[in-house]
């Protein structure tokens, strides 16, 4: 057994490095010419709409899916050499994780335990995930979000240098999407480094080091959390939620310019003079009959961002 203790890490070391990573099914690009590095004790973020590539690309660095082209290196090896010494230094969590429903909890850690030459104190590992009065109850018998906490405990039971998290809070209430937060905030404290997908922007805000923002296949922005929402510039938005017709569409469009970021029923003007900008918003609702349900003065975020870029909202 080995204990829940800190990592001492080259943070300029890359855990993984992907060069110009390509997979196609047919003439679909799922992954199309992307390159990055992890390095080291940090939380790095995929962030992306289903159907951007996130998860095939995770599966193509867990070994679990080939590449058609590309080179990448997952903790210094090539995945030619991944072999059992390598994959025991890996944590998976899977999008949809099968497991025992007829086995307690505790025996399912012990049994996945069991197929490292060395892991955690499953006793403690409960604690540390919450699971320790579940310790006892068939895994058939856990909720949604204690059957992801156990999840995650298997992938963190042979102390891990690297783990992947897959979409670990889809489906997840509020709570215990929070509990999970948690768990991988305590991951980073103790050094590991977290490879993460998701789509949901807060989770991805709060928790990166570095996010990468992937559709259809590409990597389309790169960037620590701040320095991506930098971009949309200095000053804060105005959200107008609206049903806009096409003639309302352009005309917004030619209004703002740059300034808009336009989605199906809502737009976000970038602003550094909030009194002037709401000014024109009224009077465009004024003049052409526009009904705003609501209007909101707010900080720019990484769903922005996504929009900006994209012209589409992150969960189309």
């Amino acid at each position: 057994m080995v204990s829940l203790q800190k990592e001492v890490v080259n943070l300029n070391d890359p855990a993984v490095a992907v060069e110009d990573l390509r997979k196609y099914y047919g003439q679909t690009k799922a992954v199309d010419g992307i390159s990055f590095i992890v390095r080291k004790g940090e939380v790095f973020t995929l962030l992306g709409p289903n159907g951007a590539g996130k998860t095939t690309t995770l599966e193509i660095l867990e070994g679990l899916r080939k590449a058609d082209a590309g080179r990448v290196t997952v903790l210094g090896r090539s995945l030619e050499h991944n072999d059992k010494t390598q994959k025991a230094r890996i944590g998976v969590m899977l999008q949809e994780t099968t497991l025992f429903p007829h086995l307690t909890v505790k025996e399912t850690l012990e049994l996945f335990a069991s197929f490292y030459p060395r892991s955690l104190d499953v006793q403690k590992l409960l604690e540390e995930v919450g699971l320790i009065e579940k310790s006892r109850s068939m895994v058939k018998h856990l909720s949604g979000g204690q059957r992801q906490r156990l999840a995650f405990a298997l992938a963190m039971v042979n102390d891990p240098e690297l783990i992947f998290l897959d979409e670990p809070t889809t489906g997840l209430d509020p709570q215990a999407r929070r509990h999970v937060w948690h768990l991988i905030e305590r991951l980073k404290g103790r050094g590991k480094t977290i490879f993460l997908t998701t789509h949901y922007m807060e989770e991805a805000e709060r928790l990166s080091d570095r996010v990468c923002i992937m559709d259809h296949g590409k990597i389309i922005a790169e960037g620590t959390p701040s320095e991506l929402i930098r971009r949309l510039g200095s000053g804060g938005l105005v959200e107008c939620r609206a049903s806009l017709s096409e003639d309302d569409r352009r005309l917004v469009l030619s209004m703002f310019g740059e300034r808009v970021i336009l989605a199906e029923e809502r737009f976000a003007l970038k602003t550094d003079n909030l009194v002037e900008t709401l000014r024109r918003v009224m009077d465009l609702s004024r003049e052409r009959e526009i009904h705003l349900e609501s209007i909101v003065v707010r900080q720019p975020n990484l769903e922005d961002v996504f929009l900006a870029l994209t012209g589409r909202e992150l969960r189309d």
